[in-house]
């Protein structure tokens, strides 16, 4: 049924009624045992959830239940049983998320309340995390700075995406435009090779090879700096950058590619005027990938850095290395206690608000370039 353009409401009003028409019409045709037999299922499940975070004894109970309960339903209504069990797990997956958040933010606030400052006799808590320099948790007198490993963490992310951004979008467009068939399935495999070595194993190699070189070609005492660790991420992040830039490339109609060519554009020209604009968001959000992996990098920032927070002298000198937050998390969680620990989890908080204003973005540029290239703008 096609809806007029000044008509929006009352399509919208139809829709609606005939949604819950099949919904009740769903209701109606489903045998009474299905409907007992996935309820059950969905609340044995959750009050294992529940009892599980309880850290009851008898969690056992209601999992067996569930498990008995769905594979009856499985074998007597799969079709029911499928949906059900798809709505209990992405509930499942979003609760515990929201636990994991309630859980990092109610771990940080101890900090947070300690490091409040008075501004105008008004009290800001977490300000002095800020406003301060120094990091000492046990030599007095006691201060959690984090604004050092701010610093270190700005640095190495800088760094990372100048080498992973153009990086990754030239090979993402040399593999989807230019790269005859051969090479493409030869390369494309081994971008997706690069992307599962381990963490440590960058770190390692940077540590073993890249440090050593660095401070002898540059004069510096001891090991670490922000430049060759945002190296050494920037290559971790590329063979990301690279299959998600790919992918977006590829999805860029033939016909749009083939329309301007047809007009006498240059295959060059064909790819920055048509192909890389048509892709950007999908380009965008693999260079906001990026950009989230070398935040979020710990062992080999934690490899190669020198491990004791501090800042740089001057501040855009990144031919030292001192910690990141990440770094910072990973080395001293083990010895961590009462209020050091509460401000490694006020890290890890700073951490997730970064990379979710990222994400958002990445949502943002996504949703506002469908909307130019379907001619809304």
């Amino acid at each position: 049924m096609n809806v007029l353009p000044n008509s929006d409401g009352a399509g919208l009003r139809a829709a609606a009624r005939r949604g819950l028409r099949r919904g009740r019409d769903f209701v109606d045709e489903t045998p009474p045992d299905a409907l007992v037999t996935v309820t059950v299922a969905a609340v044995s499940l959750l009050a294992a959830f529940a009892g599980f975070l309880a850290v009851s004894s008898l969690t056992a109970i209601p999992f067996a239940v569930f498990l008995v309960a769905t594979g009856y339903g499985w074998l007597r209504h799969q079709e029911l049983t499928a949906r059900v069990l798809t709505l209990t797990t992405t509930v499942s997956t979003i609760l515990v998320l929201g636990l994991i958040l309630v859980f990092i933010f109610a771990e940080a606030w101890p900090t947070v309340q300690y490091a409040t400052v008075n501004v105008f006799g008004v009290p800001i808590p977490g300000l002095r995390l800020f406003i301060e320099t120094r990091w000492s948790p046990v030599t007095p007198p006691i201060q959690y700075s984090l604004v050092p490993m701010i610093h270190g963490t700005v640095l190495v992310t800088i760094i990372a995406t100048a080498v992973a951004a153009p990086l990754g979008v030239a090979a993402a467009l040399f593999l989807s435009e230019i790269a005859p068939r051969t090479v493409r399935e030869l390369v494309k495999p081994g971008v997706e090779i690069l992307a599962g070595i381990p963490s440590i194993v960058y770190g390692f190699i940077g540590f073993t090879i890249l440090s050593p070189w660095a401070a002898d070609q540059f004069d510096i005492v001891g090991q670490g700096t922000y430049l060759f660790v945002g190296i050494v991420v920037g290559l971790m992040a590329l063979p990301t950058v690279v299959s998600v830039a790919e992918d977006a490339l590829n999805s860029v109609p033939e016909s749009m590619k083939s329309g301007s060519l047809a007009l006498g554009t240059t295959d060059w020209q064909t790819m920055t005027s048509i192909t890389l604009p048509a892709a950007f968001s999908g380009v965008s959000a693999a260079v906001l990938l990026g950009v989230g992996r070398a935040i979020g990098e710990t062992m080999a920032a934690t490899v190669m850095l020198r491990g004791s927070p501090g800042l740089t002298k001057p501040l855009y000198n990144v031919f030292y290395g001192n910690a990141t937050l990440t770094s910072l998390i990973a080395a001293n969680y083990g010895d961590a206690d009462g209020l050091q620990l509460s401000a490694l989890f006020v890290a890890g908080v700073i951490l997730f608000v970064t990379v979710l204003f990222l994400s958002i973005g990445s949502q943002y540029i996504e949703a506002r370039m469908r909307r130019k290239l379907g001619g809304a703008e």
